[in-house]
């Protein structure tokens, strides 16, 4: 999944045999993340082939504000921005000078990087959940009802009420591993960390569905 996927994946994206499971799993992670206002982390992103050979690696942070509003800042090895203040989403690349922007529409709303800003009570409507902890330690896993999605799987580790690990699998087998460190919770965010005015001179691109 390259740079590109990866903000496609941010932002275009209970079965009834494992219903009892699957209900226990969804309404766990409902649970954690009902609470959840605001969250701000550093991460550490890693793409990996089928094999786990490491393609691609970076790092930044993220600011999210619930409901819909959601910034991630790649500052390593080269600056990207991916900011949404609810309606619409804006991938900005300074290298190139160039920014994206998409609607903010029923299927952005159902991919894993906007899961957090979300609600969650739609997770029981989107994927199908079962759970499994290990110590300290609760893993979701997640499968797109949907089948027009970027990615197959989706899992989301915790440790106690903190997101410590996010992975998603496409149809390939390639994986995205993203890992959370530093994270605040419920702190107060400033709406103008969610907007953004496009430099003058950059290339817009509107991409609507």
């Amino acid at each position: 999944m390259t740079v590109k996927k990866t903000f496609a994946a941010l932002t275009m994206t209970l079965a009834v045999p494992m219903s009892a499971l699957a209900s226990e799993g969804a309404e766990r992670l409902a649970d954690i993340l009902q609470p959840l206002q605001t969250y701000v982390a550093d991460f550490e992103q890693q793409i990996l082939d089928g094999s786990g050979q490491r393609l691609q690696q970076a790092s930044g942070r993220m600011w999210l504000s619930r409901p819909g509003k959601f910034r991630w800042e790649v500052d390593a090895p080269y600056s990207q921005l991916v900011v949404s203040a609810g309606e619409e989403v804006t991938l900005y690349d300074p290298d190139l000078e160039q920014a994206t922007v998409q609607a903010l529409d029923q299927r952005v709303t159902h991919t894993p990087a906007l899961l957090l800003s979300g609600s969650a009570d739609e997770l029981t409507g989107s994927y199908d959940v079962t759970r499994r902890q290990q110590g300290t330690s609760e893993t979701f896993t997640l499968v797109p009802k949907d089948p027009d999605t970027l990615f197959e799987e989706l899992q989301m580790t915790f440790r106690g009420e903190a997101l410590d690990l996010l992975q998603m699998t496409d149809s390939t087998g390639q994986r995205t591993a993203i890992e959370f460190d530093n994270v605040r919770m419920n702190e107060a965010l400033d709406d103008g960390r969610f907007t953004f005015e496009i430099p003058e001179g950059t290339d817009v691109i509107r991409d609507t569905y």
